[in-house]
């Protein structure tokens, strides 16, 4: 097999797409030759359709107006998510409730969609769900975000076994990214052991590798996108 990152006609759909790491990640399939559609509760362009992925009628939707105008639908990315910060112990039933089917419930439900149309092809298709170090560690006041991750990671195991052969599922497991100046504050980027942030554009380029015949094999794996984690406090001088 021939070492190949190019994705030249594949359609990919990149939810939460817009701005921040999904911008990255869209830019990143458009360099790689993708046909990108992207999605949001708001925005416009040829390429987008409005979608709010936690209701699944307009998910639904989504996933039947991009088959309609390209005919096909190659790679999903789960990218839509996030949480602000709260204190677990106050935050209301309705915060956490939303926060998980955002970050789980939403990413199941597009997967679904997307997964009745790979399995009817017969290249199948590659979904790529954007996890979080959240899942991995503790998440203090973000705790439910953290929970839910850690779902998500799980999920995409199963979904990798369920699926199988017609499509792949892995995970992106994303640190720190410097999405907008000042986001983490003074000093944090000097706590990854690569020493700085992570771009969005760099995430993009793992989600285009695990899409891509380079990674055939991968199915079900976690990537780890966070510059070495972070490094014990023993070693960062103070």
């Amino acid at each position: 097999m021939a070492l190949d990152l190019r994705l030249d006609g594949a359609v990919v759909l990149v939810t939460g797409g817009t701005r921040g790491v999904g911008a990255g990640i869209a830019a990143a399939f458009r360099e790689a030759g993708a046909r990108v559609v992207t999605c949001a509760r708001t925005g416009a362009g040829a390429d987008f359709v409005a979608c709010d992925v936690r209701e699944p009628a307009e998910v639904s939707r989504l996933v039947a107006v991009v088959v309609a105008e390209y005919g096909r639908l190659d790679v999903l990315v789960n990218n839509a998510g996030g949480a602000p910060f709260a204190e677990t112990a106050t935050a209301s039933p309705r915060f956490h409730s939303k926060v998980v089917t955002l970050n789980l419930l939403a990413p199941l439900g597009v997967a679904q969609a997307a997964n009745a149309v790979m399995q009817g092809q017969e290249s199948g298709g590659v979904i790529v769900n954007v996890s979080s170090v959240s899942a991995l560690r503790p998440s203090p006041c973000t705790a439910a975000y953290g929970a839910a991750k850690a779902g998500l990671d799980n999920l995409t195991a199963t979904l990798a076994v369920e699926w199988a052969p017609k499509v792949r599922v892995n995970a992106l497991d994303v640190g720190m990214v410097g999405t907008s100046p000042g986001l983490y504050g003074p000093g944090v980027a000097e706590t990854v052991p690569l020493g700085r942030l992570g771009t969005p554009f760099e995430v993009g380029a793992c989600a285009v590798f695990l899409a891509s015949p380079l990674a055939s094999y991968v199915s079900g794996a976690r990537l780890a996108v966070h510059g070495g984690g972070e490094a014990p406090a023993y070693l960062r001088g103070g």
